[in-house]
């Protein structure tokens, strides 16, 4: 009997794809050279845009010392969700016609995943790359220091750096079959620690009035040399760790990239949304029953919605952070405070919606609940509105002056953009479009798109016009 080698893995499978796919080579450099127009026009653009917002009134009006640090925070925060997604993403996977060979056949799966491996790390330390460059043009555009301007390539390098550390060790904590606990530690650490930071500064704010300290921006070109080196260290660990993917770690991601382009095709984030739920809920494990209160129905089911939203504590602490948010958006941008507080309001209603929309989306839940459809809507909707009204509470100090009736008319209107975001039903693909000049523009679909977020642009004009 003679053993399957890679090579004839990836030649069969090569001749299969072919056979299903008929874009030729003069296709391929058409798209990549559209996808690079692309990039240069809308990267022009947002340069030229965050030239215009760093020169405005509304961040002169911040501390620089102040708004520095909590750029430092968002750098932190952000790395840790990159990190998160990286281990959602599995990051390596294997598709459906892989999966049977990887699991079953003798073969030599290091050679195998190699390519994808190999993929991984330049994608990671190229997206990474790029947002340290971006980082640098930005610093030099809002630093008075003259020093700053040599710092893009630092930063760059940084970033290379960072990306190709970041996917190695992700592909090693992907073959870690112990102490499962310290592969999500990283992207622990790095959101507990922007978010100390971002407290610390609201703190420093508010409290005895201690001066932040201006922190330098530059980053000395030893930073991205010893990253690389730990960089090239975690591609080693990484490389050995390839022959202990199993089919269960190498398919997990699979399964979120397929809905991910899923959702990008039917312009449906909702797919996305449900699978991270329900593997919220699986990691929950056992949950300890408890007897209601008695009273009526209602009483009823909005107890067991603020049990739900009590027992996923990463909701609890997402509303936290957005009151963070709030804070921090009102120190390094004062004029946005108003609007900031709208948008995060809604962020944290709609964030502990999640039973309004199971009950929308699923007649057969309603009717096991029994009563009126808008019955169990509103007792669904206590939880969020709720939330949302003691979130609009708790940051009113940095809201910005705003008469009461303003208050009054966000209470409410926070509430119903609540609602009519959780109770949007399933898109329908059949609607009208338009015929503009820009192209075909399908006004139907938009609209469903765009459900709760209406009432959100209407309010922020709303506290534009009331704090005028």
């Amino acid at each position: 009997m003679t053993a399957v080698g890679v090579r004839q893995v990836r030649s069969r499978l090569r001749r299969l794809r072919r056979r299903h796919h008929g874009t030729s080579f003069d296709d391929f450099l058409t798209d990549l050279y559209l996808l690079a127009l692309l990039a240069a026009l809308y990267g022009w653009a947002f340069v030229d845009m965050s030239r215009d917002f760093l020169g405005s009134a509304l961040v002169r009006a911040g501390d620089p010392a102040e708004q520095r640090w909590l750029v430092a925070a968002a750098v932190l925060t952000a790395a840790g969700f990159g990190w998160a997604g990286l281990r959602v993403l599995g990051p390596v996977f294997v598709g459906p016609a892989l999966q049977s060979w990887v699991a079953s056949a003798p073969i030599d799966r290091r050679r195998l995943l190699l390519p994808r491996f190999a993929g991984l790390l330049t994608g990671a330390s190229a997206v990474v790359a790029l947002l340290g460059f971006l980082f640098g043009v930005l610093s030099r555009i809002a630093a008075d220091a003259p020093a700053l301007e040599a710092g893009i390539v630092d930063a760059t390098l940084l970033g290379a750096a960072i990306g190709l550390l970041a996917g190695a060790a992700a592909v090693v904590a992907q073959g870690a079959r112990r102490a499962r606990w310290a592969v999500e530690l990283p992207g622990r650490v790095l959101i507990g620690a922007g978010a100390l930071v971002a407290g610390t500064v609201v703190v420093l704010h508010f409290g005895p009035g201690t001066p932040m300290p201006r922190p330098d921006g530059t980053v000395p070109l030893a930073v991205p040399a010893l990253v690389f080196v730990a960089a090239a260290t975690a591609v080693v660990f990484a490389v050995r760790a390839l022959r202990r993917l199993d089919r269960a770690t190498t398919t997990t991601g699979a399964q979120f990239a397929s809905r991910a382009a899923a959702a990008a095709v039917m312009l449906d984030p909702t797919l996305i949304a449900d699978l991270l739920e329900a593997r919220r809920w699986r990691a929950l494990g056992r949950v300890r029953s408890r007897r209601f209160r008695s009273g009526p129905r209602w009483w009823a089911l909005t107890q067991a919605e603020l049990r739900r939203a009590v027992r996923r504590r990463g909701a609890l602490l997402g509303w936290a952070a957005l009151v963070l948010v709030q804070y921090a958006v009102a120190l390094a941008v004062p004029g946005l405070a108003g609007p900031a507080q709208v948008l995060t309001a809604f962020l944290a209603g709609d964030r502990l919606a999640g039973g309004l929309r199971a009950i929308t989306r699923s007649p057969g839940l309603r009717r096991a609940l029994g009563g009126g459809d808008t019955g169990l809507k509103l007792a669904h909707l206590a939880g969020p509105a709720l939330a949302a009204a003691l979130f609009l509470l708790v940051t009113a100090p940095v809201a910005g002056g705003r008469p009461a009736w303003a208050d009054a008319v966000l209470l409410l209107g926070v509430g119903a953009a609540v609602y009519r975001s959780g109770t949007r039903p399933a898109l329908v693909y059949d609607g009208p479009v338009v015929e503009t000049p820009f192209g075909l523009i399908p006004v139907d679909l938009l609209r469903q798109l765009w459900r709760g977020w209406d009432v959100v642009a209407l309010l922020i004009v709303v506290d534009l016009i009331a704090t005028r």
